[in-house]
């Protein structure tokens, strides 16, 4: 198989995986909101909740599912991306237009992000790769450092 070939089949499966996670957010943000995040908003001992956020490039509402810690009244969000080179998208728009809105179960915050200082970022990231090892595992995967982002409530 030539460099071409290879490029092109890479350039196809990276579409169809992008296509395949789309459909699982939206199927996912639906099943959270139908259900008051009573599926969808529990996995294992995960907690999730739908982060909208503005669209950094098109300005319109973007819904994602996402694994969240408490920290007293905020969400802690880690913007990792699988270990990807790349941030998410999410952190990407709440860098652009940082008030944002969660659902959790039911409920529905007026939320302000912001990057955690580096004393914040120490004591949360070792809170979270202590029960999720997963976030230690991406951040070996990447050279960039993974955000940890800190969403405070606004009201």
């Amino acid at each position: 198989m030539s460099v071409d070939q290879q490029a092109t089949r890479s350039r196809h499966s990276s579409e169809w995986e992008k296509a395949l996670q789309r459909i699982f957010m939206r199927v996912h943000s639906g099943i959270y909101r139908l259900t008051g995040g009573v599926v969808g908003g529990r996995g294992g001992s995960r907690s999730f909740l739908l982060l909208t956020t503005i669209g950094r490039k098109s300005g319109r509402e973007r819904v994602t599912p996402i694994f969240y810690l408490p920290d007293g009244e905020n969400f802690v969000l880690i913007a990792s991306n699988w270990g990807a080179p790349t941030h998410p998208i999410w952190w990407l728009n709440l860098l652009a237009h940082p008030q944002a809105w969660v659902q959790v179960g039911r409920r529905r915050i007026a939320v302000q992000a912001r990057l955690a200082d580096p004393a914040e970022r120490a004591q949360l990231w070792a809170r979270v790769t202590a029960k999720y090892s997963n976030f230690a595992a991406y951040q070996q995967r990447t050279a960039r450092e993974i955000p940890v982002v800190i969403l405070a409530s606004t009201v």
